[in-house]
């Protein structure tokens, strides 16, 4: 299922969502941006995996996780994913936290970005960027070995050249 326009459709990283909500542009202050987010949901370019939902439910903040409990029509479910992300996550087992204790979202959201023909958005950096890398690969190194674009969320804003 390919992207029939020429404006790409966004798949989005629980590490993203959060950083917007929680961290670096909260809602209350940047409020044109709630709204640019709200533009590109209604056009069905801003969407997530299920798992993102999940994992924000998990660690997010009551705000975020009540965003997501009102946006759950961005949500693609694992079952449309499962395939494609299993065949990520086989090529790439170090994309796997070897702690984590539940099924990860990673996998799915360039899984997403995969099957879409779009862009993967997350706050992650590549493994060679960090100190003490955890594991091998991060959502960057499989984006940048697959082919498919991957951006921050500063990056989603100025692909679409929003100005606040």
């Amino acid at each position: 299922m390919s992207n029939p326009t020429s404006q790409p459709i966004y798949s989005v990283d629980s590490s993203s969502l959060m950083d917007w909500q929680g961290r670096y542009f909260p809602t209350d202050v940047f409020t044109g941006l709630v709204d640019r987010v709200e533009d590109l949901i209604v056009a069905g370019r801003l969407v997530a995996p299920v798992l993102v939902k999940e994992e924000v439910g998990a660690v997010g903040t009551a705000g975020l996780i009540a965003w997501t409990e009102s946006h759950a029509g961005i949500f693609v479910p694992t079952q449309e994913l499962l395939a494609e992300a299993q065949a990520i996550q086989n090529q790439f087992a170090g994309l796997r936290d070897p702690k984590a204790e539940y099924e990860e979202a990673d996998a799915y959201v360039i899984a997403l970005a995969k099957l879409r023909d779009g862009i993967v958005v997350t706050q992650e950096t590549p493994a060679a960027e960090k100190r003490n890398p955890k594991r091998t690969h991060f959502i960057p190194d499989v984006c940048r070995e697959l082919g498919i674009s991957c951006i921050s969320l500063l990056g989603l804003m100025r692909r679409e050249a929003w100005k606040f």
